[in-house]
């Protein structure tokens, strides 16, 4: 071994070592927990596709997550496109504002989002005052709150991606379709969306994997009526303490988690995103 190589493993070893302590010993220790609680055995993930209350929250779970990666995906994507053809200035200008919700906690962001879509908030306020309603709209605490508020979280996070891999696009392909004849719409369509489905796949995964864990903004804009996995194990381990539950449903999770990314490998649009093109 050279003694780059040493050196390089004496600087990362006190940092894997604290990852190992604090992240791989917990997981592992729920892992054995979910087959040993409170007997030996495989019988709490039997249970869990027995249980009606789990399905419920598993299909919950899904629909919000699914509805949530759509709406991201498309709301940044456009965002994206439109910085990418922005002026240098505003474009900085739209980095910022992009930012900022970065510096902003999750927990006032959600807060807001109550203060503006409950009954008595802003939005219904500001409709009923213009006569655009005669009644206040059902707009928080139900599936349309989480949905907002974890939207409003994500899509910073999606147009960063999405906006990286467009910018790797060679211009010169819009260019020359447009040299041969082609109009926007079709150069849009046939050739500048295919290229960047890489960012695409990718900007989806990374969304869809994060909404399945999400805890504080459903539960906050949720009110108790739209269960979420993370809601529903935490609560399992807090107030009922059934960690044979918890446990089981937090590894299935994980083992979920870990076969979308295993089968995102697989996909030659998400091995493209990763690979770096060479300049023009």
């Amino acid at each position: 071994m050279s003694s780059f190589k040493r050196t390089a493993l004496l600087l990362t070893a006190p940092a894997s070592l604290v990852a190992i302590a604090l992240y791989a010993l917990p997981i592992v220790q729920v892992l054995a927990l979910s087959v040993t609680e409170p007997t030996l055995g495989w019988a709490n993930y039997r249970d869990l596709f027995s249980n009606g209350a789990v399905g419920r929250v598993v299909m919950t779970t899904l629909k919000v997550s699914v509805l949530t990666t759509l709406l991201t995906v498309a709301a940044s994507y456009t965002v994206a496109l439109a910085m990418l053809h922005m002026a240098r200035g505003w474009r900085r200008i739209a980095f910022f504002l992009l930012l900022v919700p970065f510096w902003i906690s999750v927990l006032v962001r959600a807060f807001s989002w109550i203060t503006i879509l409950r009954r008595e908030g802003v939005l219904n306020r500001l409709l009923l005052d213009v006569g655009a309603l005669s009644t206040p709209l059902e707009l928080v605490y139900n599936t349309l709150g989480v949905t907002i508020g974890m939207v409003h979280y994500m899509i910073p996070f999606a147009t960063l991606l999405l906006y990286a891999n467009l910018s790797d696009i060679d211009r010169r392909l819009m260019q020359a379709a447009r040299s041969l004849g082609a109009r926007p719409a079709t150069v849009f369509w046939r050739v500048w969306l295919p290229l960047s489905v890489p960012g695409l796949a990718l900007a989806t995964l990374f969304v869809f994997v994060f909404a399945l864990g999400f805890f504080v903004t459903p539960a906050l804009l949720g009110g108790g009526k739209t269960l979420m996995i993370a809601e529903y194990i935490s609560v399992q381990v807090s107030t009922t303490a059934r960690w044979d539950l918890a446990t089981s449903l937090s590894t299935m999770l994980l083992v979920v988690v870990g076969a979308l990314f295993f089968i995102a490998t697989r996909s030659p649009a998400l091995r493209a995103a990763f690979t770096a093109r060479p300049p023009p």
